[in-house]
């Protein structure tokens, strides 16, 4: 277990980031950044688990099993899903400066995911059939992505969250691509953390290849479990092994004015979205709907728990975001 303050490498095998409850605990510190968060929690049956928010909003998302959810206030009970492979999940939203207690009667594993922030917006609930599913690129590069946390999906301070799962076989995150410098209009300064899980005994592997002089440069065999720190650099493809579906949870934050994401293709790579409009999207996908029962749907977290609707106002496109919608629909 690793219990030091000091920042880790860029690729951080499962286990190695575990911390007290948490899995994975990645903090701005530790990543040697500035904003961006994440956490895997782990909750036996019965359990439970106060979360301080501190200068960080968070989203809980469960990977398995259900839970609920109190804070300002209100109690979301989260029904969740038996794996990240078989169903949209619903989640919560916990404002900076509050504080959740997190309590699960069956168990199971949530990711919260964090940025450093300022506003404080309402504690809300994501109900799953409103998350919007989208299938992006075609033929190999075929992707199927969960935006429940994207900008100009769900309004967020400085957090930026989606899925991402990969049919056995494809690359995904390609072509590669960068947003580690601040161009208006045309690239957002973002750092980005990966966190996977395969199907089944499964691997997968990632690259990230330098930007610049020094920077980044990861290429790793990665299983469930396993995280990969972007700070900088060109990062892609995620390749999923043959008969082995990937899933990755990308978590995003930076210092920019505007809550965005846009991106730069590599040069040497880009071409490749000209050959997808003669081919088919991977008839694999959707792996699933966000308004379908989930396989093996876990049993309600609590008989106490009272379902919560959304509260506050109404998420909000933010600035810029048809560009970063636009960049999205083809690269994640």
């Amino acid at each position: 277990m690793t219990t030091n303050h000091e920042p880790y490498g860029r690729y951080v095998p499962a286990g190695s980031a575990a911390s007290g409850p948490y899995a994975l605990d990645i903090d701005p510190r530790r990543a040697g950044w500035s904003h961006s968060s994440l956490r895997v929690l782990e909750l036996p049956p019965g359990g439970t688990h106060e979360l301080a928010a501190g200068d960080s909003e968070w989203i809980v998302l469960p990977l398995t099993g259900g839970c609920t959810v109190g804070t300002q206030g209100k109690l979301f009970e989260l029904r969740g899903r038996e794996s990240v492979f078989s169903g949209v999940t619903d989640f919560a939203y916990v404002p900076r400066d509050a504080h959740a207690q997190i309590a699960s009667g069956a168990g199971g594993r949530f990711a919260l995911a964090g940025a450093k922030c300022e506003r404080r917006l309402p504690a809300r609930y994501g109900p799953a059939p409103e998350v919007p599913v989208e299938l992006r690129g075609a033929g190999g590069c075929s992707r199927q992505v969960n935006n429940f946390g994207a900008a100009g999906v769900f309004a967020c301070d400085r957090l930026i969250a989606v899925e991402v799962i990969t049919p056995g076989g494809n690359w995904s995150s390609y072509p590669p691509h960068k947003h580690d410098e601040y161009r208006p209009g045309v690239e957002s300064e973002l750092e980005e953390i990966y966190y996977f899980e395969i199907d089944g005994d499964g691997l997968g592997y990632h690259r990230v290849s330098p930007s610049r002089p020094g920077g980044t440069d990861v290429l790793a065999e990665v299983r469930t479990g396993d995280t990969v720190l972007i700070p900088d650099g060109w990062h892609g493809p995620s390749i999923a092994s043959p008969g082995r579906d990937m899933y990755y949870l990308n978590v995003m934050a930076g210092p920019g004015e505007s809550r965005e994401w846009l991106i730069s293709d590599h040069p040497d790579h880009g071409w490749i979205r000209d050959t997808w409009p003669g081919l088919a999207v991977d008839p694999r996908l959707p792996l699933y709907e966000a308004g379908a029962e989930p396989e093996g749907t876990p049993a309600e977290p609590g008989a106490a728990a009272t379902a919560a609707t959304t509260a506050g106002d109404a998420p909000a496109p933010a600035s810029g975001a048809g560009a970063a919608a636009g960049a999205e629909e083809d690269s994640r």
